[in-house]
C-alpha cells in the first residue's frame, strides 16, 4: 500500500500551565494505547520527530510572576515544542503534538502560522475547548498559563508568551473558533467581546448541533488561509465519557459528538496540523480516555465507519 503521508509524531510532556498535576504523562498514555500503530494502519508513515519534556513542578522555579506561574520554562518548552513542529513540517510531515497542558500551543501554533505565511490570517484554528483559554495575567483567576495560550496566539498577554510567536499574533480572529466552551471566566468574556472571536458554548451546540457547529467553524477556519490547526483539549468532552482530564466540566460532548468534530476536520482536506491536550491519567480509569484519545486522532485523520 503505498503511504498516505507522513506523520511528525511529536510528544509535549508538561504540566507547568495547569493547576493540576498529572498530565505531563498524557503522551506516555496515548502511546501506551496505541497511537502508533493506529495511526500506521491508516497508511500513513509514522516518524519520530522528538520529546520535550518540562521540568518537574517541585524542582522548577516558579518564577517572579505571580499571575504568569512557571514563565520561564514554560517559554523554553513552548519555543522546543515549536523548533519539533517547524522541523516535521520543512520534512513534509502533518505534525501530530502529544500534550501534555494546553501552554505548549503557543509554541506549536506559532510554528504552524509561520511555516505557512507568518501573518496573521495565514492560517485558521479549531479550538475544542470547555474554555476558552483567553485569561491574561490582569484577568487571570489562577496564574496558570495553560488559561491564557489562545489570547496570547493573537497578541495578547505577557511579552515573553507573545514573544514565542515572534512580533505578536499569527493568528487573526476572525479565523479563530473555541467549539464547546461551558465554562468561562469574566475577563475572558470581555476579551472575546473585544476581538471578535467566535466562541460556539455547548448550548448552541445543544440548539444546532455539532455538526452544524463544526461546519460553521471549518468556513471561519478555512477563509483565506492555508488550512487549519486543530487544538483537542479532551475536557471538551463530558467527564462520563472522558474521565482523565486535567479540568473536567459537565455537560460537553458525546463520543460521537467529538468524533464527528474529528471526522469533519479529516474530510475537509485542509487539517494541517493536530493536537490532543490535557489527557491526565492519574484521574483516568484503566486508560479509558487515553483509548478515546487515539480513537479520536484516527478520525481527524481520516479514519471512517463506511
Amino acid at each position: 500500500m503505498n503511504p498516505r503521508g507522513e506523520i511528525a509524531l511529536i510528544s509535549v510532556s508538561i504540566d507547568l500551565g495547569a493547576g493540576r498535576r498529572g498530565v505531563d504523562m498524557g503522551p506516555s498514555a496515548m502511546r501506551i494505547a496505541g497511537i502508533t500503530p493506529t495511526v500506521e494502519r491508516l497508511g500513513y508513515v509514522v516518524r519520530e520527530v522528538g520529546t520535550v519534556t518540562a521540568g518537574g513542578f517541585e524542582t522548577t522555579d516558579f518564577g517572579p510572576e505571580p499571575r504568569a506561574h512557571f514563565l520561564d520554562e514554560i517559554v523554553a518548552v513552548a519555543e522546543r515544542a515549536a523548533s519539533l513542529v517547524t522541523q516535521g513540517l520543512k520534512g513534509g510531515c502533518l505534525p501530530l503534538i502529544l500534550g501534555g497542558d494546553h501552554s505548549l500551543s503557543i509554541g506549536t501554533v506559532a510554528a504552524a502560522a509561520r511555516y505557512y505565511g507568518g501573518s496573521p490570517g495565514s492560517i485558521g484554528l479549531i479550538w475544542v475547548d470547555a474554555h476558552a483559554d483567553m485569561n491574561t495575567p490582569e484577568t487571570t483567576p489562577s496564574g496558570n498559563i495553560h488559561g491564557m495560550s489562545l489570547a496570547v496566539l493573537m497578541g495578547r498577554g505577557h511579552p515573553r508568551l507573545v514573544g514565542v510567536a515572534g512580533s505578536g499574533s499569527l493568528v487573526a480572529p476572525e479565523n479563530v473558533t473555541v467549539l464547546g466552551a461551558r465554562e468561562l471566566d469574566p475577563g475572558e468574556k470581555a476579551l472575546v467581546g473585544e476581538l471578535g472571536v467566535r466562541v460556539i458554548t455547548m448550548s448552541e451546540v445543544d440548539e444546532r448541533g455539532i455538526g452544524t457547529c463544526m461546519d460553521e467553524a471549518l468556513e471561519r477556519a478555512n477563509r483565506g488561509t492555508k488550512g487549519f490547526h486543530l487544538s483537542f483539549d479532551l475536557d471538551s468532552l463530558d467527564p462520563r465519557a472522558a474521565p482523565g482530564v486535567g479540568t473536567p466540566v459537565q455537560g460537553g460532548f458525546t463520543y460521537r459528538e467529538a468524533h464527528l468534530v474529528c471526522e469533519k476536520a479529516a474530510s475537509s482536506g485542509r487539517l494541517l496540523s493536530l493536537e490532543v491536550v490535557e489527557l491526565n491519567p492519574v484521574l483516568d480509569d484503566r486508560n479509558h480516555t487515553a483509548n478515546l484519545a487515539v480513537g479520536l486522532v484516527a478520525s481527524a485523520l481520516g479514519q471512517a465507519i463506511l
